[in-house]
């Protein structure tokens, strides 16, 4: 009994984070919502921004590299870790999860029976808009995610990838890519 009035009180905890991220998140100063996303643990490399709108689940798994850019409305899932790498561009209403239902289990529904598995990006990726990544997925070097495509598996370094669910449809010309994103809008 004491363990699951532990477990509630620790889902109404990040829920009440979850709430505060989301009000944070319509604040009109990317400077201003960093500070706030830092302190509840995200980590945000120099020069990454996360624009306005941005829904986390708990955001103390979640890793930003340097010179990367969220888009309005992206949904990302810090339930398990997180890792976004340098120069990544996620367009707007990306969503990224690394949480999921066990459909299989007879209490579908519980906390215990949620599958957990940890996402990575890797530097230069773009993902297109209201692209899905699913959980467990590795996006490789330089990859490129179509918009709308729904990522199920691995991506290779360089590929391009569209459709749902996603597959490869194409290569990256660009191996060695050195650009910098360049400055965020100051209200977006």
């Amino acid at each position: 009994m004491f363990k699951k009035i532990l477990r509630r009180i620790k889902a109404i905890l990040l829920e009440c984070d979850n709430m505060l991220l989301g009000s944070v998140g319509y604040i009109p100063s990317h400077h201003v919502r960093r500070f706030f996303y830092r302190v509840q643990g995200m980590r945000i490399g120099k020069g990454s921004t996360i624009h306005i709108g941005a829904v986390f689940y708990d955001a103390s798994k979640i890793s930003i590299g340097e010179d990367s850019i969220v888009g309005e409305n992206a949904v990302l899932d810090g339930r398990a870790p997180l890792k976004i790498g340098n120069h990544v561009d996620i367009a707007s209403e990306v969503m990224i999860y690394n949480s999921q239902h066990n459909i299989n289990s007879p209490d579908f529904a519980k906390v215990e029976e949620v599958i957990l598995k940890p996402v990575e990006i890797k530097d230069y990726v773009f993902i297109g808009p209201r692209a899905i990544i699913l959980p467990g997925v590795k996006i490789g070097y330089a990859a490129v995610v179509g918009a709308g495509a729904v990522v199920t598996r691995d991506v290779p370094d360089h590929a391009v990838v569209g459709g749902v669910p996603a597959k490869v449809i194409g290569e990256r010309k660009l191996k060695n890519p050195t650009y910098k994103l360049g400055r965020a809008a100051w209200f977006r």
